[in-house]
């Protein structure tokens, strides 16, 4: 559940930091001949970061929360 959460929420974050940065509404596609490597890789790059970042705070929060609970 939180995997998907996490998924959904790194997906919103990276569309309106990809659309921030270049104006443009899509992140290109690895398969997408209109778009050149550099483009594909940095996309491919700030979504991962994103996406790491996302998962690790989630992670986090729930280890966290779970310490609290139970005291372990």
């Amino acid at each position: 559940m939180s995997g998907m959460l996490g998924g959904a929420i790194a997906g919103a974050i990276f569309k309106q930091v990809w659309k921030f940065a270049s104006g443009k509404d899509d992140a290109p596609q690895a398969t997408s001949d209109e778009y050149g490597w550099r483009e594909i890789l940095v996309a491919a790059a700030i979504q991962g970061a994103i996406f790491g970042v996302v998962k690790a705070a989630i992670d986090r929060s729930a280890a966290r929360s779970i310490h609290r609970a139970t005291g372990k």
